[in-house]
């Protein structure tokens, strides 16, 4: 700097603040000095070349992890296999004190390894260089006298073997692996080192898939720190919402990317299985008196809303399974949570409680109602088992009349995923539902207004009338009455004239054309049994105060033994 300056050529000097290496246990700077060491070559033998074909063999989840390790393989450097610490497992190699040479020789790893197995990978440090050496074995010099290497092997070489390790001695496991399963910084890791070892030994890879996830975070995104007091306990989670809710909740949560929890988030988690709990309850409550090998009705002889809601649910056991297959858990939460939620809860128990509860016991729309009840049940608590074991045990227990001292067998556990090959795919029933789904929902806005304005109180309280051209009046003529019971009112009418009059709600339809919808008081008065306001009521001598279905139910009960 000096001779510059002193010719004027000097720009500017200035001290630089920059990054240098500390150790990372004593924190001092440290000097690099290149030293001899153990490697394991990724062009030697084609291991680069094996490990890249061998990685478009496994199945990566999610897909993206792929590409990912492929191009860290593809340009890694040769594996650095030595470490220069006081203990970890040794480089067990010999070397020649006369000429530098390897001892290469069977007998000796047989010695090793006998050792290694009754006592340990500490034998190495416990025995002379001698005593690892049986009688009469030389170096290829003649030398007789050697030394034992004092590097460690890379603690990534100690975990990248357990599939030799863990799998292969063990005749109840398998390998190779059916998953591997770890965070995403693993691609880098064990993932990889894995593969190395494997694909260099035996092959192959040591796995048929890779699952890997993001890391815990708070409800903010923020990772978790004892210092900070953001840290979500999984046994406070327990003790305060049980381990349902905490499997539900890693269930729920997408894990390709980091996963939040906190107490908000756990309180939704816990809201939802209240509605799955309820679900189940009501479900298994309606089967009380219901016998499967008795009173089952065949798929041919169910309502049309029983089989519409069989086959809804089987989309849901295609949709799930094919999402546990795919190791997509939020997939399963969010398609039973809907399920139980829309489907069953909001609508078609609503539907069913008029059958189930007012119709004759024996009665074929009830015994329709139930057997699919029990299908729906009984296929729910199978797919649900694996994330809500105690809920799916108890109701199963419950569902099947089975005790504390029935075979394990006989479990929810040990049940296969339900079947649904039987039920029949319906085009034309499909549509004809979405068009009955949109009318009811078209309804719903219209009866929602009428008990805002207190023309109606309940929804049973109301007649609906129709107003409707070409082909939607000729679809509302067909399926007035089904339409009626999915919309639990007491009468609905398509009518020809006018439908507006004091007292009456009246608006068009948002999504159906030419389509006008009024809501008035049914006529009639209101059977005590079924709530339903009919013209019938009061025209029975013996039962004044029931309509007419719900006297000729009555009596048939009455002469029941």
């Amino acid at each position: 700097n000096d001779d510059l300056r002193a010719e004027g050529s000097l720009v500017l000097e200035t001290d630089i603040v920059h990054s240098y290496p500390h150790c990372w246990r004593c924190k001092r700077p440290v000097m690099y000095r290149a030293t001899a060491q153990w490697f394991i070559s990724m062009e030697k033998n084609d291991l680069r070349k094996k490990a890249l074909a061998a990685i478009r063999e496994v199945r990566w989840t999610p897909a993206w992890g792929e590409q990912r390790i492929y191009g860290m393989v593809e340009n890694r450097p040769d594996w650095c296999l030595s470490r220069q610490r006081a203990w970890g497992v040794p480089v067990t190699v010999l070397t020649c004190e006369e000429c530098g040479e390897i001892l290469r020789d069977s007998a000796v790893c047989e010695r090793i390894e006998s050792l290694f197995a009754s006592e340990g990978a500490d034998a190495w440090f416990r025995y002379e260089a001698a005593d690892l050496v049986p009688a009469g074995v030389h170096c290829s010099c003649g030398g007789t006298r050697f030394r034992k290497e004092t590097d460690i092997l890379d603690v990534w070489f100690d975990s990248g073997t357990s599939h030799a390790a863990v799998l292969e001695p063990r005749p109840e496991l398998r390998s190779p692996a059916d998953l591997y399963l770890e965070g995403s910084d693993q691609h880098r890791g064990w993932f990889q080192s894995s593969l190395l070892t494997s694909v260099g030994t035996r092959g192959r890879a040591p796995y048929l898939g890779v699952l890997t996830h993001g890391y815990v975070v708070d409800g903010q995104g923020k990772k978790m720190s004892k210092s900070v007091g953001n840290v979500v306990a999984p046994q406070e989670v327990i003790d305060k919402y049980g381990a349902e809710i905490l499997r539900l909740w890693v269930s729920s949560e997408n894990y390709q990317d980091d996963v939040k929890v906190s107490d908000e988030i756990l309180g939704h988690v816990s809201d939802a299985y209240r509605k799955m709990r309820n679900t189940i309850r009501f479900l298994l409550s309606n089967l009380y008196d219901f016998d499967p090998d008795r009173d089952r009705v065949e798929y041919d002889a169910l309502a049309e809303i029983d089989r519409w809601a069989l086959a809804r649910f089987a989309e849901l056991v295609r949709r799930v399974t094919r999402a546990y297959d795919e190791y997509e858990f939020h997939a399963v939460y969010h398609g039973l949570h809907n399920f139980c939620g829309t489907v069953v809860s909001s609508l078609y128990m609503d539907v069913l409680k008029d059958r189930l509860y007012c119709s004759a016991p024996d009665d074929p729309g009830r015994r329709g109602a139930q057997t699919v009840i029990y299908r729906i049940l009984d296929g729910l608590l199978r797919l649900m088992a694996p994330v809500l074991s105690f809920t799916a045990a108890e109701a199963w227990e419950h569902l099947h009349g089975l005790g504390a001292d029935a075979p394990i067998e006989e479990s929810v556990f040990f049940a296969s995923f339900p079947g649904v090959d039987d039920i029949a795919g319906d085009r034309d029933l499909d549509a004809r539902w979405e068009r009955l789904l949109t009318l009811r929902g078209e309804v719903t806005r219209v009866l929602e207004a009428a008990r805002r304005d207190k023309v109606i109180g309940l929804s049973l309280d109301a007649e609906v009338l129709f107003r409707a051209e070409g082909g939607t009046a000729e679809f509302l003529a067909d399926n007035l009455e089904m339409l009626r019971e999915l919309c639990i009112v007491s009468s609905m009418k398509l009518v020809d004239g006018q439908v507006g009059g004091e007292g009456v709600e009246v608006m068009d339809s948002e999504t159906v054309d030419n389509l006008k919808i009024a809501v008035r008081p049914a006529p009639g008065g209101k059977c005590e049994r079924c709530w339903i306001i009919s013209e019938s009521v009061g025209r029975d001598d013996e039962h004044p105060s029931l309509c007419s279905r719900c006297a000729g139910v009555v009596r048939s009960l009455a002469r029941r033994p």
